[in-house]
């Protein structure tokens, strides 16, 4: 039978870095049981850290009492073992965007999840959610769930159903994200970068490649799609928010699906990746931050 998306109260996240740790806290801080798995120990306190941070960051701008933010961090555990998700009702995976990992790790939640309702669902951006779901012997509970950075701050979320995925998982999952996490849904076939990414990314390289002519300058880029066309941010800003690893992973994944020109990331992103420049991340990309 399967789980009604207001009866899931049990999350595991896998990977927690910027995604992993933001979906984290947005569950955590609609009241749910909620275990991060990374790495090693190591790495599972740094998510943490990323988490409280975030959390204190939301109370000094007032969008948080302190009480809700030290409940939600006290409805968080950490750590470095995958059996921890073994009692999960829901996991979701936030791992680096590489099909094979992402693969690895389906296979080894599908060996170890107990509950065989339990839905296994994916943070990627563009990798085909069959893909995963084939790694599985339960690709009917496998399905794309997509959320954008900053996770607490924006509001929508891509439901992307495979092939094999059923309608009642669909239903469960855009149940729970919009009735428990508060989020907006919009629904995806499962091609290569769904509904966002399909129509961002292209632009995104297209603001690369304008920069690597020498046409304009970054600042200038970004300067003209905010004060002309009202955009919030310019794309090499935005290319930089993202992380330009994960642009060109994107890019990858889409140009593998569709080899249209317009997907192929251009040379100079594929320096700046190969020379650690991956943006705000990093401190550095089409334009300097500071990490501090």
């Amino acid at each position: 039978m399967s789980t009604l998306g207001s009866e899931i109260r049990r999350i595991g996240i896998v990977g927690g870095g910027r995604m992993g740790a933001g979906i984290a806290e947005v569950c955590a801080r609609a009241g749910l049981d909620t275990v991060v798995c990374e790495a090693d120990a190591t790495a599972a306190r740094a998510a943490r850290e990323r988490v409280a941070v975030s959390l204190e960051r939301a109370v000094q701008r007032g969008r948080l009492d302190r009480i809700s933010a030290e409940a939600a961090l006290a409805r968080l555990l950490f750590t470095g073992d995958l059996e921890d998700l073994a009692d999960r009702q829901l996991v979701i995976e936030a791992a680096v965007e590489n099909a094979d990992v992402k693969k690895e790790i389906f296979s080894a939640l599908d060996k170890l999840v107990e509950d065989p309702g339990a839905i296994l669902a994916s943070n990627t951006s563009a990798i085909p959610i069959m893909t995963l779901g084939m790694a599985t012997g339960r690709a009917d509970r496998v399905l794309g769930v997509h959320f954008f950075n900053p996770v607490p701050v924006l509001p929508l979320v891509e439901i992307v159903s495979s092939l094999h995925t059923t309608a009642d998982t669909a239903g469960t999952m855009e149940s729970f994200v919009r009735e428990t996490l508060g989020k907006t849904t919009i629904r995806s076939r499962d091609r290569s970068g769904f509904v966002v990414n399909a129509l961002l990314v292209p632009y995104l390289l297209s603001a690369i490649r304008m920069a690597e002519s020498c046409f304009a300058t970054a600042a200038d880029i970004d300067a003209g799609m905010v004060l002309g066309c009202a955009h919030p941010m310019g794309p090499l800003k935005l290319a930089d928010l993202i992380g330009l690893d994960t642009v060109a992973a994107i890019a990858e994944s889409l140009y593998a699906e569709f080899k249209g020109p317009l997907y192929a990331p251009p040379p100079l992103l594929r320096r700046m990746v190969q020379a650690g420049l991956l943006g705000r991340k990093t401190g550095r990309g089409f334009h300097t931050y500071d990490r501090g």
